[in-house]
């Protein structure tokens, strides 16, 4: 896990490149390199030492010809299988997956990325052709922004460091306005600033003598095929946790101390459960976060499972005074808006970890969405987007200025199967649930040098939950019904049937009480900023009003406006 940047203009040079890199030099405390082609090229890396530490495995990492040259940020988990593969073809010096990496790409080319299994983002330098190669993994677990300034091209890990060395730098603001109408938080190549755009998972792009070539290089609808046989449900529940136990297996290969995460719903239980299982007397440390607040509190839930494992267990408990105090960090690390309460909470785990030493942590995004585990998923036609605000609209568009609010294009999102279902679930995948995400976690896992790995996200994992009938989905009304029956077998069956608990934190009473005044400030700077032509201020007052007075069933549009304050006010 690390960061990436690099320049490819005509007078690319090390001080704009070491710029970007101190920017994001949180994701890779442990070096800082560079590579420059004759001013065709400058190529950097921050690492983030988690596969052989040894520092010939430093980066930009350059092959044994000294053609190509490479920076990359993630995990090739199936590493070691790969270099097997190689051997024949190439002549390794380091223990890295970075070599191998590089070397599948000498050996196969483009091909060479259906054969990982891992989270990547990474460039790669031809210097004779002088050519750019940059591709993202399947569900862009790893970040890859870009931009194209006077035939300047830039990329990096974070949109801070593209925005340090751009003359113009204005927020994007039909997605602003998408944010505030719909919730969206932008399609898979937008961000929320102009002219800086990502790479969107499963693609690869190409850039050479001023050109650039975007390349989408996952099919997952063209990959479903292969699982067009129709097992029975103990055949299905076999299949996979065979895949399961292979992917937390793979996500356990590391040179550093590994802990995972822990909430008290299903997933995180199954985690813990094979956690243990594959790690036999290492009592791995865990982590979860509570409130003190027994209305939204996983705690006994997580202490009644641990009971049964003995893992060590880190409580982290989060206070009113805490989000005041990480606020405005945890939005410049994010550089976009973030998520509210849950952000932060998650952040303190990340944080705790490292005081411990910890450099990997493990949790389990991704079961919701291969499994149909929201309650929306029952609800056939649904456009919801956002877990648990029932029929109440969690947005407020009364207080955007008509100007503005006209910017806003509702999202369309492909429907590429024939039943509601899947389409719902693959919305949720690639452009929704999952992007949101693995962006929030990614920033706030990096803002503490730690990496984040996602066992249940494998996509040899998603491809066979996706396929499966909807009976093994959602059974009798009961979602993630197959996933359940695994986690029965392993663990006490009161936590395997156990409800989902979408809200996690008491975020909507703490933002009108002991948060309330730093609600006010940040609407008040929303008052002076530079985007304060998009609001209406006395409609807004009158919203805010009336949450402080018990309309408070939906906090999402009160944190949008504090994102905003947090973002733009200064």
């Amino acid at each position: 896990m690390c960061g990436i940047a690099g320049i490819i203009s005509a007078k690319a040079n090390k001080e704009k490149l070491q710029q970007m890199l101190n920017l994001q030099k949180h994701r890779g405390p442990d070096h800082t390199g560079n590579y420059v082609d004759s001013c065709y090229c400058a190529l950097g890396h921050n690492r983030l030492s988690i596969i052989d530490l040894s520092a010939k495995a430093n980066q930009p990492f350059k092959d044994n010809s000294g053609r190509y040259h490479l920076t990359f940020n993630g995990e090739i988990y199936n590493y070691k299988e790969l270099k097997q593969e190689l051997k024949a073809y190439y002549n390794f010096k380091t223990a890295s997956d970075t070599e191998v990496l590089l070397a599948a790409f000498i050996v196969w080319g483009k091909s060479c990325l259906n054969k990982l299994n891992g989270m990547f983002a990474f460039a790669i330098w031809d210097n004779k052709l002088k050519k750019l190669f940059a591709a993202r993994d399947r569900f862009g677990v790893k970040p890859f922004f870009y931009s194209e300034e006077n035939k300047d091209f830039y990329f990096s890990s974070e949109i801070k460091a593209i925005r340090s060395v751009l003359k113009s730098n204005q927020p994007n603001e039909q997605v602003w306005a998408n944010y505030f109408t719909f919730g969206s938080y932008g399609m898979p190549s937008d961000t929320f600033y102009d002219e800086i755009f990502q790479l969107p998972g499963g693609h690869f792009l190409e850039y050479q003598a001023g050109n650039l070539k975007v390349t989408r290089w996952y099919d997952f609808e063209k990959n479903l095929s292969k699982y067009s046989k129709i097992l029975s449900f103990e055949e299905a529940k076999q299949s996979y946790y065979k895949i399961l136990i292979d992917s937390i297996s793979l996500r356990f290969r590391a040179d550093v101390p590994i802990g995972f995460n822990i909430s008290g719903g299903v997933d995180s239980s199954l985690l813990l459960a094979l956690v243990n299982r594959l790690n036999k007397n290492k009592h791995i440390k865990a982590y979860t976060f509570y409130a003190g607040d027994e209305n939204y509190d996983e705690l006994p839930w997580v202490q009644k499972m641990i009971e049964t494992t003995r893992n060590p267990l880190t409580k982290v408990k989060i206070q009113p005074s805490d989000v005041i105090k990480k606020a405005q960090f945890l939005s410049n690390i994010q550089d976009e808006p973030y998520a509210g309460l849950p952000t932060l909470a998650y952040a303190a785990l990340f944080e705790n970890a490292k005081k411990d030493g910890i450099k990997v942590l493990l949790d389990g995004q991704g079961m919701d969405e291969q499994w149909a585990g929201y309650d929306y998923y029952q609800n056939p036609g649904t456009t919801a987007t956002i877990q648990g605000t029932g029929k109440m609209s969690p947005f407020r568009v009364k207080v955007l200025n008509d100007d503005f609010k006209e910017l806003a294009k509702k999202p369309g999102y492909p429907t590429p199967f024939d039943n509601d279902l899947q389409n719902l679930q693959y919305r949720d995948l690639f452009y929704t649930k999952i992007p949101r995400a693995l962006r929030f976690n990614d920033r706030i896992s990096m803002a503490y040098s730690t990496e984040l790995r996602e066992p249940f996200l494998d996509y040899r994992m998603v491809e066979f939950a996706f396929s499966q009938p909807k009976t093994y989905k959602i059974h009798n009304g009961i979602q993630k019904y197959l996933i359940r029956e695994i986690l029965k077998e392993i663990a006490p069956q009161d936590l395997s049937y156990a409800p989902k608990r979408p809200l996690q934190t008491p975020q909507r009473e703490w933002v009108g009480n002991e948060l309330k005044d730093f609600t006010e400030e940040n609407i008040e700077k929303l008052r002076y900023s530079k985007i304060s032509y998009w609001f209406n201020f006395e409609e807004m007052q009158r919203e805010w009003n009336n949450y402080k007075a018990g309309d408070n069933q939906s906090s999402f549009h009160i944190w949008q406006w504090i994102n905003a304050g947090l973002l733009m006010g200064n």
